[in-house]
């Protein structure tokens, strides 16, 4: 019986900006339901992968692959609407709305094709009852605290009910305590059955969150595996480390 194919496959996957190549023929894939962390050092191409899984921009080389179907030059909402979400790494809600006002926005434009007959408040509330922020529905979005805008950059990824959210540091800038409430939340949609690639820097995070780490190092993946295979192998030392 053959292996069942990855919920995201990304093949040979090159970008570069003029000269400089910041993605080197990279293969990553993701199965559903799977726990990915993406680590490496500043510099080594992460934020370009997202980038190019999510849309925002195009490969040079490479193709990338999405249950099965072709997503390479697909358009970003294309890709949200067929469950392909991020949240960046710097919040930026709307601060003229409220909470429950920022939800709507992807509620009713990205997950419209898959809401059905419910109620865009009711979900919109039910979605800030899961991650803790309910109680801030009616608030300015402007007046949240760090985490809970971190929580809400989450909340409004998750409205457009992915199969595969991206996690951009969702973490940076938090104090332990707040780093747990988030990893909860991503343990508890993964949970669900929603497939998580976590990039990171706080290595305790990712350590407890993945079941497997792809290691990025100037755009080139030099490693891949189990947390503890990770902790272990000496080409990941070298590249935070050095020699």
């Amino acid at each position: 019986m053959s292996a069942p194919l990855p919920l995201l496959q990304v093949s040979g996957l090159t970008k570069r900006f003029g000269g400089f190549v910041a993605l080197d023929n990279v293969d990553l894939h993701v199965g559903a339901g799977e726990r990915l962390g993406l680590i490496g050092p500043n510099g080594s191409g992460k934020t370009t992968m997202i980038n190019c899984i999510s849309g925002a921009l195009f490969n040079d080389m490479g193709g990338i692959r999405f249950d099965g179907q072709d997503i390479t030059r697909m358009l970003p909402h294309r890709r949200a609407r067929l469950g392909v979400a991020r949240s960046f790494q710097i919040p930026k809600p709307f601060r003229s709305m409220t909470v429950l006002e920022n939800l709507r926005v992807p509620l009713e434009y990205a997950a419209r094709a898959r809401a059905g007959q419910r109620h865009i408040i009711d979900e919109a509330m039910e979605l800030l009852e899961s991650i803790g922020l309910k109680h801030c529905a009616q608030h300015n979005s402007a007046g949240l605290t760090q985490v809970d805008m971190r929580k809400l950059e989450l909340a409004r990824a998750l409205a457009v009910k992915p199969r595969l959210l991206v996690s951009d540091e969702a973490m940076a800038g938090l104090s332990s305590a707040e780093v747990d409430e988030i990893l909860e939340i991503l343990l508890a949609l993964n949970k669900r059955g929603v497939a998580v690639i976590m990039i990171e820097h706080i290595m305790r995070a990712v350590m407890r969150f993945s079941q497997r780490i792809v290691v990025l190092d100037a755009g080139h993946k030099i490693a891949e595996g189990t947390p503890d295979e990770i902790v272990s192998n000496p080409d990941v030392e070298r590249a935070y480390l050095g020699e």
